[in-house]
């Protein structure tokens, strides 16, 4: 078990405190001279009085004021050797002092020490000084704890964290895949290292940088790059830490945070996550008047207000770019907006070489063919994947990473976990001949991108997979390539009933049979591909916003809904036809496949497409387009 300061303090005060006063009440009860005040044997008053008349006791010695004697007599039972007795005096034996005189006895009287109010005004005063010293300690330990009992003074203070020159460890040769991003940064950089260069011809320095991307494509990674450049004062905060529930501590700690900056200015303030408090204002359901929206107005005068802020330059970071506020966006607020999107293949390669240098990569890798494996990956993606691929190497005992564990390490990354192998059953038989059926679809369409590897073991929830691997970066997709993937989608499906037939079909084909419906209504109604002609009667499906979103409703008429409907349906049918002609005339090849799948689990893109050429022909171009 862990035990914490807090725990450890909770149990030694008052361990100490009960100590202490059963330490006070010992010391005090016992006499002051205990090295006299010893006897070995006690003796009652009354033998005391026999052995004083019998003219037996030679002295005595008087205790505690009278109560106790410690007393020396000749013991007859003991050859008249002398003995020392304890006796306890009773409180009214006022002749027992003039009997000890009249018989010529030495006796003694021993006064008591009275130590009793010194340790009461000792006793007293240690018990507040411990808890005083106690809460003390507390309250220093808790400044540095957010939200803790020594931070009451310092509520409507920044949270920011300064540094007079940060030491990220980041500088831009570290970042890569966004050589765009990097060329307007290293332009800030270069104006608070060397202003006289841009001020010379009138260039004022922006007053904002807003990084716009998806997550995972580097915007914080730039700004650290940029604070371990830039050699100036850097502070950093994120949005959410400005809000809090109280009315007004949001805008004191933008006030607060800009007071401090312009002490350091020339500086950069990074702010992550902007759309945390820079949301659009009145789009709230009970009203705009709450906390976010002062700190956003706070912020809003600061950076572009009646006062300026001269060598502050403010870098954000978001990927909600469409929820923030208008004003906030404007010309003299953020100049400039970055967007930082996922790399090409060009950018995933020089990410691959950054992230693998402190790798162990095996003579069979090839970040190249990496990259191409990996559309649509950003840099946390490549960095998580070559991680992974450590982690593997690691597990398998081995001293480099090979390719083997890289290909492992991509398809858990998309696909999941690796689950338990399928054991031959009419199961696996027909989950063989889904995937099969979405591979031979997609290699005799040239349109399709080409296979890479089809296989049977479970990944996550899929009891298969057939991976696609496109030849390039496509940022511009054809008509004949959306209606190949289409083909490509519903190849399983339509495996499962040319082969099996219609009462067998199974729910394999769910997540094909989404992606199919939702690629048929973006042609109709995004990209103009249908009877319909050139009309874009839907907006690009984003995240809904609260208050602005919610009211939304279609552009279109019933009729145009169901003409809409119409021609979907149309072009999926005309494609799971395509489909299931395609499955029909290449069975024979698709049974040898089937069969080579269940006997090795995993059949490699190449080696599928070389059995594939021993049985048919597969034309250079071929486009199938539904006639609608």
């Amino acid at each position: 078990m862990k035990i914490t300061w807090k725990t450890a303090l909770l149990w030694t005060l008052p361990a100490l405190v009960i100590g202490f006063f059963l330490w006070q009440g010992a010391f005090a009860a016992s006499p002051t001279d205990m090295s006299k005040n010893t006897a070995s044997t006690r003796m009652s008053y009354g033998r005391f009085l026999e052995y004083l008349n019998a003219s037996r006791v030679t002295s005595v010695d008087l205790y505690e004021g009278g109560r106790t004697a410690i007393v020396e007599a000749i013991d007859p039972e003991l050859d008249n050797h002398v003995q020392r007795w304890r006796v306890d005096l009773p409180a009214s034996a006022p002749e027992l002092i003039s009997q000890l005189r009249n018989s010529n006895i030495a006796f003694d009287t021993h006064p008591t020490r009275n130590d009793s109010a010194l340790w009461s005004l000792v006793g007293n005063l240690v018990f507040p000084i411990l808890l005083i010293a106690g809460l003390f300690f507390l309250f220093r330990r808790s400044n540095n704890v957010p939200g803790g009992p020594g931070q009451a003074m310092n509520f409507g203070k920044s949270k920011a964290r300064f540094q007079m020159e940060a030491k990220t460890g980041v500088v831009f040769s570290d970042v890569a895949g966004v050589e765009e991003a990097k060329e307007e940064l290293e332009e800030v950089v270069t104006f608070l290292k060397k202003p006289e260069r841009f001020t010379a011809i009138g260039a004022k320095i922006p007053k904002g940088v807003l990084l716009v991307g998806p997550p995972g494509t580097g915007k914080t990674l730039l700004a650290k790059a940029i604070a371990g450049e830039a050699g100036v004062p850097f502070f950093s905060i994120s949005g959410s830490e400005f809000v809090e529930m109280f009315v007004g501590v949001g805008a004191s700690r933008v006030r607060d945070l800009f007071k401090k900056a312009k002490e350091n200015a020339p500086c950069i303030i990074f702010i992550d996550e902007i759309d945390a408090v820079g949301r659009q204002r009145g789009a709230g359901i009970g009203g705009g008047n709450d906390e976010r929206e002062q700190t956003l107005n706070q912020l809003l005068t600061e950076m572009d207000g009646f006062e300026g802020n001269t060598g502050i330059i403010i870098i954000a970071a978001t990927n909600r770019p469409d929820v923030l506020d208008s004003a906030l966006l404007r010309p003299g607020r953020f100049d400039r907006q970055v967007s930082v999107d996922t790399p090409d293949i060009k950018g995933r390669l020089e990410i691959l070489e950054v992230h693998a240098r402190n790798k162990k990569l095996g003579v069979d890798i090839s970040l190249d063919a990496i990259a191409r494996r990996t559309p649509g990956f950003t840099g946390a993606d490549l960095a998580n994947l070559l991680n992974e691929a450590a982690i593997l190497t690691a597990r398998r005992r081995k001293e480099a990473i090979t390719m083997l564990e890289v290909d492992d390490a991509v398809d858990r990354v998309v696909a999941g976990m690796e689950g338990t192998p399928l054991v031959d059953s009419k199961s696996k038989r027909l989950i063989a001949y889904h995937e099969i059926g979405h591979a031979i679809v997609g290699t005799i369409i040239k349109a399709h991108d080409p296979v890479q590897k089809v296989t049977l073991v479970p990944r996550g929830q899929a009891r298969g997979l057939t991976w696609f691997m496109p030849s390039e970066d496509q940022g511009l997709i054809s008509r004949s390539q959306i209606l190949a993937r289409i083909m490509g989608a519903l190849g399983g499906r339509a495996a499962e009933e040319v082969v099996f037939g219609d009462a067998e079909v199974t729910t394999g084909a769910g997540n094909d049979l989404q992606q199919v419906t939702g690629m048929a209504r973006q042609m109709v109604t995004r990209f103009g591909m249908s009877d319909l002609g050139p009309m874009s009667l839907e907006a690009q499906q984003s995240e809904i916003f609260l208050g602005r979103d919610y009211t939304a409703r279609s552009e279109y008429s019933e009729e145009i809904a169901s003409r809409i409907d119409g021609q979907v349906r149309s072009i999926v049918d005309h494609c799971y036809n395509e489909a299931r002609r395609i499955i029909r005339e290449n069975r024979t090849v698709i049974d040898r496949l089937v069969d080579l799948l269940i006997e090795k689990e995993t059949i490699d893109g190449e080696e599928f497409r070389q059995i594939v050429a021993e049985y048919t022909f597969v034309p250079e171009k071929e486009q199938y387009v539904p006639q609608l």
